[in-house]
């Protein structure tokens, strides 16, 4: 499937339309396959915006915590070090099997795992002290319902955090491109302003932004990844144009480092607490 893109102003945010019955598939197949290699290469790759992610949400040990979109469960298991009990919350089954594994290496026994969809949260209101989540509102198609169902299940003057890519607006479209050719579950980057104009539309009172630059080398990236037939070539051509025009159009500072290609991703982490 090749998403169809329109788009259409709604407060500060650009709401993306999308078959959301095919964009569910692309997530079950494009995460199904990540589930494993996901898991191998970053599960100790990303410790600085871990400890940045923890300082920002300023958990207690008598917290319980909930990881939306918990992948194979690296936040989860970070977190469950900190509280007294956590559950990771996502869509894809493979990706709950993979988390199980890890929490068996940590040796953790207070997290659980549930299946479910984050702009329908199977838990009641005001059950969490805090609720996180990385790098998933790119793939939401609707995350503004994503934020207002982290909000509803966290308890009055608790924590709701999200950390994200969060590509400057004039590259926002063409940063857009080049992730959806290299994972086709990518919707949309929201930029900082967008960021944080959901959090403002939801209620929440933000305490703490800060932000992060996560340095990959672009093949190990698409090693990683699973983009259609040709789309891994389309992509290095477009960086290498944007290299050698010396430029940031693609929107992660693309450089040549001993002859591999680096980018950064701008990573913001927002903070927002529930009011009393």
């Amino acid at each position: 499937m090749r998403v169809a893109l329109s788009f259409a102003r709604v407060s500060q945010v650009r709401i993306v339309f999308v078959n959301t019955a095919e964009h569910d598939a692309e997530i079950q197949d494009q995460f199904t396959k990540q589930a494993v290699p996901f898991l191998e290469r970053h599960a100790h790759s990303m410790d600085g915006l871990l400890e940045l992610m923890a300082d920002c949400a300023q958990v207690r040990a008598r917290d319980t915590l909930l990881d939306v979109a918990c992948g194979p469960g690296i936040i989860s298991c970070f977190f469950a070090q900190r509280v007294r009990a956590v559950i990771g919350l996502d869509t894809v089954p493979a990706m709950l099997e993979s988390a199980k594994r890890f929490q068996a290496e940590k040796q953790l026994h207070n997290v659980e795992w549930k299946l479910g969809q984050a702009t329908s949260l199977p838990f009641a209101e005001a059950s969490f002290d805090c609720a996180v989540t990385r790098f998933s509102f790119h793939h939401f198609v609707d995350p503004k319902t994503a934020l207002l169902e982290m909000k509803r299940v966290a308890k009055p003057g608790g924590t709701i955090l999200v950390a994200d890519v969060t590509p400057r607006e004039e590259v926002q479209d063409r940063f857009d491109y080049w992730e959806i050719l290299r994972d086709p579950s990518h919707t949309r980057a929201l930029t900082l302003k967008e960021m944080k104009g959901l959090g403002e539309d939801a209620g929440l009172e933000l305490h703490r932004e800060s932000h992060f630059g996560l340095v990959m080398e672009l093949e190990d990236l698409l090693a990683g990844s699973f983009p259609r037939p040709g789309d891994a070539e389309r992509i290095r051509a477009l960086f290498e144009e944007d290299i050698q025009a010396d430029r940031d159009e693609l929107g992660v500072s693309a450089r040549r480092d001993a002859g591999a290609i680096q980018i950064t991703y701008p990573v913001a982490v927002l903070a927002w607490r529930k009011q009393q």
